[in-house]
């Protein structure tokens, strides 16, 4: 038998003024991009904000539908956003928010498994780890160099 140990690594800063200017700046977008959100029957709003190697910043907000399934996250949104105006270029990083109407949320709030696994791709395409910048509404910053912090035993088209 063998045993495989996988480590995660999070930097976790009390408020935004700890953040260097660039992960600030991008956590302050998905911030304004949670007013944008569309949540109606769950009222938990997500703001995601994605920075390409170009220096662009990307917004997109979770968009939910009475027939559930075909809501959207905001991460993904922003992801195949900044894909379709950018498709070679290099996600660096996403920085994401959420805001519930049943409670202040004063944990960070990370992504779902299927925006982890679109926020891999993001890696995979762009050949560069993707930095995240995760927070609810108040409260501890989570930054993470990588979603394999998050997603360690990733499914690629390696396995196609």
């Amino acid at each position: 038998m063998k045993k495989l140990t996988f480590n995660t690594s999070i930097e976790v800063y009390s408020d935004v003024s700890e953040l260097n200017e660039t992960d600030a700046s991008l956590l302050l977008a998905a911030k304004e991009a949670v007013e944008k959100a569309y949540a109606p029957y769950s009222k938990f709003k997500v703001g995601a904000a994605v920075l390409l190697e170009n220096g662009k910043t990307i917004l997109g907000s979770n968009q939910e539908n009475a027939a559930y399934p075909l809501c959207l996250c905001a991460e993904r949104v922003a992801l195949f956003s900044a894909a379709t105006q950018f498709p070679n270029i290099a996600v660096k990083a996403i920085a994401i928010s959420a805001q519930s109407h049943n409670k202040q949320l004063s944990i960070p709030v990370p992504p779902c498994g299927s925006c982890r696994q679109a926020i891999y791709e993001s890696e995979y395409r762009g050949k560069s780890p993707v930095r995240l910048i995760i927070q609810g509404e108040i409260g501890e910053i989570y930054c993470l160099d990588t979603i394999k912090d998050l997603l360690p035993l990733t499914f690629n088209a390696d396995f196609l």
